[in-house]
């Protein structure tokens, strides 16, 4: 990955409450204070460019509080809200580790992670992936069962980096 200088970023940014700020005038539309980036409807990150690249700001705000991100690690929403990049919702994990983070899929009918309606058992099912291994949790009367069930193996095996919300 090509190293971003830290130094390079707080010449051109301050951090404020989340964001970047302008500490110098890039353009004529630039003011000193501006907040640097804009949210992208289609992904919901904070994005803005950073020596003519196109650049997630929690990543810059990352390396400014912290320095380099190492090969290997991303940087993760603590809370799910890809556009909160106050420091503290952010922390460096590893691409399985942010796996964990992902809120359920768009096509989850259940409204919960984890969960589906088993059709042949007429019954809601929780599975999990644990070492990219899909694993059947079981068969509840009730998605909210299968749900519990869900969360209570991905809070043994996950640990801190189990998706935070209860439905999702």
């Amino acid at each position: 990955m090509n190293s971003i200088d830290r130094q390079e970023i707080k010449k051109v940014y301050d951090y404020k409450d989340g964001n970047l700020v302008y500490r110098i005038r890039t353009s004529n539309r630039i003011k000193i204070g501006d907040i640097a980036g804009s949210k992208k409807k289609d992904t919901g990150y904070v994005e803005l460019y950073f020596n003519k690249k196109k650049t997630r700001a929690h990543r810059l705000i990352w390396i400014y509080h912290n320095g380099d991100i190492p090969d290997k690690f991303q940087i993760d929403h603590i809370n799910g809200i890809r556009h909160d990049n106050r420091i503290e919702n952010l922390r460096l994990v590893t691409n399985t580790q942010n796996s964990y983070n992902r809120p359920k899929t768009k096509i989850n009918a259940s409204g919960y992670k984890g969960v589906y309606w088993n059709i042949g058992a007429e019954k809601w099912e929780s599975k999990i992936q644990i070492d990219g291994i899909l694993k059947h949790l079981g068969l509840f009367l009730t998605k909210e069962l299968a749900y519990d069930a869900y969360c209570n193996t991905a809070k043994q095996v996950q640990g801190d980096y189990a998706h935070q919300t209860t439905k999702i």
